[in-house]
């Protein structure tokens, strides 16, 4: 995608037509903890399996809404939303009987049973309240007209909506939650079950939270109001920097009521010229004193910064010193990454390039972080991406209906929690949304949804990220008397490169030689952080040669930084032991600089105990 640096130096999901795991649990768990018999033991069998067979007819019904893939059948979905709550009282109705609000007074394991009947409240809750009213939302907003003409979308149905969809969202979270706050389970077998269905809610509540979140910054972000200007930054994670990548051109977007235009993309080497983005002490001595390859924080180097708000800042700083920029304000910047662009090609449709090649939804990605630099000369590289972004970040809102609304809503919210889209606004207000609605990137700081921040910058003068893979596995290990949790976390970065390919590839991919290092090696400078208000202990790396390991602060963290050689064929694995602030609500997961391609490479084990409050 772009030239090298110079060498002075982050809906519903479907649910497939399955029943709860924790409703196969009921008659287990009852007998095995009443131990009761006779007359009142088979009412409670017989209760049990009521239970059980009006969930599974209510998960059944409810398949339908979890598609937001296709909303041309919302009325018939409203209809197995009136069926499924039918059942779904029906099951709440039998849990909260006589016998179970017994049982659930017995000694120290009645709160297994009140925690199954909490289950049974929240799912009932869900389809009678919040389910009907995020459906509400979609149902008037398929009836309105999205599009105005012209490439332009007509803001005012949005403006109307971001109220009820906050409030729909709003009554999802606070269901999730309440779930969250059930008795702690003391049997096994209620625990993984508790786990397995907190996992299912919180991806729920997660792809509403996207949704809402992106109705409630569009208006801002497409120039209700005012005209925007915004930065485009385009990264390449072949490249890796902790943001993303290495930045190799930038375009400036313009957004006007509802208007969006993208044009004026320059290179990195046009901006070079115009200085550095004014780092920090702490940044400075990380990033830059700290070799091998020392970060010159001039355009190509801003999304070394973990955080969007520094690179913003330092991409601001920069633009007011060029002739293009410093007669005009810059709102805010978006940083993009391929992988980004090709979930917008398949939302969008394929784009032909000027050559007649023609990138879809499948190989975009592969195209600008690999193919383009073998295919191509190197010279002609930025103009390709700035073909792809101009094609794709300009149609996200054109012809416009509620089908293709949803889509780009879904892919900005997974996008950005995967690291492959962040943006950032100046305007405090309008941050302050966009930063609530998850499309910002920083460093770990919720204590209530705990993160592990693991932040790579190649220091090898190549394009090797593409041949790095990245995996980890979350295992919790404990679940502790004062509500924090503690995991242990395996993270391995491993060279994919073969003979064949090293026999292949140019220079260019496999490394030019800057700062003496060896060609085909990645060279992985890696930030680690542990989750906010929590700690990090046992640090331990194995594989390939590590060296200059230390643990740092930088703006006010402390971070754990070290350098990994990695041959082809090799592996490093840094692993570790994290325990999370006393405020956690949801599970342990991994913040990180994001590969060239969706999956994150992260495998869970959370069955140990599942994240509820006495």
């Amino acid at each position: 995608m772009s030239v090298h640096r110079a060498s002075h130096a982050t809906s519903i999901p479907r649910r497939r037509h399955r029943i709860w795991p924790w409703v196969m649990l009921i008659l287990a768990l009852l007998v095995v903890l009443l131990g009761v018999s006779g007359f009142f033991g088979l009412k409670l069998y017989s209760e049990a399996k009521q239970v059980k067979a009006h969930e599974e007819q209510a998960m059944q019904l409810l398949g339908g809404v979890t598609d937001l893939g296709n909303l041309d059948n919302l009325d018939t979905v409203s209809q197995q939303i009136s069926q499924a709550k039918t059942e779904t009282a029906a099951a709440n109705e039998i849990a909260h009987g006589t016998l179970w609000n017994i049982a659930s007074k017995a000694p120290v394991y009645g709160g297994d049973i009140t925690t199954v009947q909490g289950m049974t409240s929240v799912v009932d809750s869900l389809v009678s309240d919040s389910v009907p009213q995020f459906m509400n939302v979609l149902s008037t907003l398929k009836s309105a007209q999205l599009s105005s003409g012209d490439g332009q979308l007509n803001l005012q149905p949005i403006l109307e909506a971001q109220k009820n969809i906050a409030t729909a969202n709003q009554s999802l979270q606070q269901q999730v939650q309440k779930y969250q706050q059930l008795p702690k389970a003391h049997i096994g077998m209620v625990k993984n079950a508790y786990a397995t269905g907190n996992t299912q809610l919180t991806k729920m509540a997660d792809k509403v939270n996207q949704l809402s979140g992106t109705f409630q910054i569009l208006p801002d972000f497409l120039g209700s109001g005012q005209p925007r200007t915004y930065a485009l930054m385009a990264m390449t994670t072949s490249e890796e920097r902790s943001a993303g990548g290495l930045i190799g051109s930038v375009g400036v977007v313009t957004t006007d009521n509802g208007k969006i235009n993208i044009g004026d993309f320059r290179s990195n080497g046009e901006y070079v010229n115009y200085g550095a983005g004014d780092p920090t002490d702490d940044e400075r001595r990380i990033f830059n004193q700290w070799g091998p390859l020392q970060m010159s924080f001039d355009l190509r180097d801003l999304a070394v910064y973990p955080d969007t708000s520094r690179s913003a800042e330092g991409m601001r700083a920069i633009w007011q010193r060029t002739p293009w920029g410093s007669g005009t304000q810059l709102d805010g910047v978006l940083m993009v990454d391929p992988v980004f662009l090709q979930e917008l090609v398949k939302i969008n449709g394929n784009i032909t390039l000027s050559d007649g090649r023609v990138l879809t939804g499948d190989n975009t990605a592969k195209f600008l972080l690999n193919k383009v630099y073998v295919d191509y000369p190197i010279a002609e590289t930025d103009a390709y991406f700035a073909q792809v972004a101009e094609q794709t970040v300009g149609s996200m809102f054109s012809n416009l209906d509620l089908t293709k609304l949803t889509k780009v809503a879904q892919a900005m919210g997974s996008m950005a929690e995967g690291r492959h889209f962040s943006m950032y606004a100046f305007d405090e207000t309008v941050e302050k949304s966009i930063s609530d609605a998850g499309f910002t990137a920083q460093t770990p700081n919720s204590e209530e949804n705990p993160q592990v921040g693991v932040y790579v910058t190649e220091q090898n003068a190549s394009k090797m990220g593409w041949y790095i893979h990245r995996t980890s596995k979350i295992t919790r290990s404990d679940c502790n008397s004062d509500g924090s949790q503690t995991y242990h976390v395996e993270y391995t970065m491993t060279n994919t490169l073969t003979a064949e390919e090293i026999a292949s590839l140019p220079d260019y991919i496999i490394g030019v030689n800057q700062a003496n290092q060896p060609k085909t090696y990645g060279i992985e400078k890696t930030l680690i952080y542990a989750p906010a208000g929590g700690s990090l202990t046992n640090l331990n790396i194995s594989g390939a040669t590590v060296t200059g390991s230390r643990q740092e602060t930088m703006n006010g963290k402390t971070v754990y930084a070290s350098i990994a050689k990695i041959a082809p064929g090799e592996s490093v694995t840094y692993s570790f032991d994290v325990t999370t602030s006393t405020k956690a609500v949801s599970d342990l997961t991994i913040d990180q600089t994001p590969m060239g391609w969706i999956d994150s490479g992260v495998t869970t084990d959370t069955a140990a105990c599942s994240i509820n409050k006495q």
